[in-house]
């Protein structure tokens, strides 16, 4: 009889595993680069999250140049390279984006910077469009999503150590630095981190060129069918990029107005009156300094308030651009007029691009706005320098899930699965806290986590690895999650909204399963339209972030409960319409 499954390739799983590490590295480094950028460079928290703006608009830009040259010669580029090579191509772009970093830095240009990190994950679109087929091409295709969660594991072991090494090259030490004293610090130890991080993405590069164990991973035959059966979704796509061009305009020269230069000298006549000549602030003042105090605020806010509401309606209006754009795909690919959709004309997948944008907007968005939040006085008045615990926490979170996601990728008896998907979880919350402690921070506010910890396993438990079911719970679970912390303050708000990382963990890999199943052919163009849509992570936080300037940060994190409530939409949705195509993964 012939045999049925296809061996694990772990030698070249073991391989392909450290470029996940390192986009989790960059990724949840930035949420500690965030808050710490808003001090050093006199940003608002809009600003601020440009740096996420830039690294998940490359992930957009790079996946949609892919899709539309395949298109064009009807080939995919990833597959005539071989996913090996695209892999190693990638690498070595975000190396030269490394290189742009180092030189910003050193020129002290914020714009340079987000240059440099956009340039990074232009490589990083490349090297993920290539390393998820790749991973289930390395073994029996009905656990190629056990071995993607397995990659997740590693992805979310960089999310946990990344913020913590960023911080440390940031504020040089684990101890509290005062967002004043953030001002004179130096750069350099930034320059040297990515000194390091580029010579590893050449390091690595080289490491796959020669290695034996890891195949090409090429795909002669043709993966495209050509221009004419994807016509209509490339053209919506760049009528999306434009739309959102000309929405995001508007805001971007808004910061070089006469309104918001005559903010900024109000600001400086600000500091003039309540800090003295080193920077401090004076802890009393005289009458006079209090009246001229709440004139200059009175007026700074006047002009800042329309200017505000006036960037957020564009802003509004390039995110209504997106999701619009999503469901008119979807109403267009179920009509009789779908010729010329491609993998769009797939209800399931059009509406599992917009899950896609939603869960990697939400994940990214309460990841990058924590740190401001814990600067609010209920919610400890925590400094830039002392965030990087609770950062840690929450992109660990990720890191728990994943790791009991990953079970199912190893030969193991059901009994012994079920026995991993308690431990495991238990394990990486344990790993979190050590690799936290160890780099000499304090992690005994973060022991009663583990009650978030016991409740995602209990959800585990429910779903059976039923990807519709466990989409929906977990969508759920992490609308309840950001209501708690909408409605409290202190240590239980904290914990709710780190849990929003324990219920983001596990959707990647159900969204992929969901959004893919029943395409055949159109697999591969469905897939790429997915990575597009990490699009997600560069137009969410920034939107909170701006939404946090008119009304404040706690409230602003409202985003995450619609966000999970669509997440739970989704699952619904894609069980029922796969049922009517004749597929059930449940």
């Amino acid at each position: 009889m012939v045999e049925s499954t296809k061996n694990t390739n772990y030698g070249a799983l073991a391989t392909l595993t450290t470029v996940f590490f390192f986009w989790g590295f960059i990724a949840a480094g930035n949420s500690v680069f965030i808050p710490f950028c808003k001090e050093y460079f006199h940003l608002d928290q809009f600003q601020s999250q440009l740096i996420d703006f830039a690294f998940y608009l490359a992930y957009y830009m790079g996946a949609l140049v892919l899709f539309t040259v395949g298109t064009a010669r009807g080939k995919d580029l990833v597959g005539s390279w071989g996913y090996k090579m695209s892999i190693v191509y990638g690498l070595l772009f975000s190396a030269l984006g490394a290189g742009v970093m180092i030189f910003s830095v050193y020129k002290d240009v914020f714009s340079g910077m987000l240059l440099g990190l956009f340039i990074v994950a232009l490589g990083f679109s490349l090297q993920q469009t290539s390393a998820n087929p790749f991973m289930i091409s390395l073994g029996d295709e009905s656990t190629g999503s056990s071995r993607i969660n397995l990659g997740g594991g590693i992805n979310s072991l960089g999310t946990t150590i990344g913020p913590l090494i960023v911080a440390l090259a940031l504020f040089g030490s684990a101890g509290a630095i005062s967002d004043e004293m953030i001002k004179g610090l130096s750069l350099s130890k930034v320059m040297i981190l990515y000194a390091c991080v580029g010579a590893l993405f050449i390091g690595v590069a080289l490491l796959l060129t020669f290695s034996k164990k890891l195949p090409s991973g090429k795909v002669e035959e043709k993966t495209q069918e050509g221009t004419g059966s994807s016509r209509k979704a490339m053209i919506l796509l760049w009528t999306m990029t434009l739309s959102l061009a000309v929405c995001f305009t508007p805001v971007f020269m808004s910061y070089r107005s006469d309104e918001a230069k005559n903010i900024i000298q109000l600001e400086h006549d600000l500091d003039l009156v309540t800090k003295d000549e080193q920077g401090k602030e004076l802890t009393e003042l005289t009458a006079v300094q209090l009246e001229t105090k709440a004139q200059i605020e009175t007026e700074i806010s006047e002009i800042k308030k329309p200017l505000d509401q006036k960037r957020m309606v564009w802003y509004s209006a390039g995110l209504a651009v997106t999701v619009l754009g999503l469901i008119l795909a979807f109403f267009m690919g179920k009509s009789k007029e779908s010729e010329g959709w491609g993998a769009m004309k797939y209800p399931q997948l059009t509406l599992g691009m917009l899950a896609i944008f939603v869960y990697v907007g939400v994940e990214v968005a309460i990841g990058s706005n924590l740190g401001e939040l814990l600067k609010q006085k209920d919610f400890g008045s925590h400094t830039s320098s002392e965030i990087a615990p609770y950062v840690a926490m929450f992109w660990g979170s990720l890191m728990i899930g994943r790791w009991a996601g990953a079970v199912n990728a190893f030969d193991l008896s059901q009994q012994t699965k079920t026995v991993l998907r308690f431990i495991v979880p238990l394990i990486a919350f344990g790993v979190v806290l050590g690799l936290t402690a160890a780099a000499g921070y304090k992690v005994d506010m973060l022991y009663w986590y583990i009650v978030c910890v016991i409740v995602q396993i209990v959800a585990f438990y429910l779903t059976k690895d039923k990807p519709a079911l466990t989409l929906g719970v977990f969508g759920v679970l992490g609308v309840i999650a950001v209501l708690v912390g909408l409605m409290t303050k202190g240590d239980i708000a904290i914990y709710a909204f780190l849990s929003g990382g324990l219920f983001c963990s596990i959707m990647w890999p159900c969204i992929f399963s969901l959004a893919l199943g029943g395409l055949g052919k159109h697999q591969p163009q469905g897939a790429a339209f997915l990575v597009m849509m990490i699009l997600g992570g560069a137009l969410i936080p920034p939107l909170q972030g701006k939404l946090s300037d008119v009304i404040g940060i706690q409230p602003s994190f409202i985003i995450g409960v619609i966000c999970f409530a669509y997440l739970a939409f989704y699952a619904w949705f894609a069980k029922k319409s796969l049922k009517a195509q004749g597929v059930d993964f449940d």
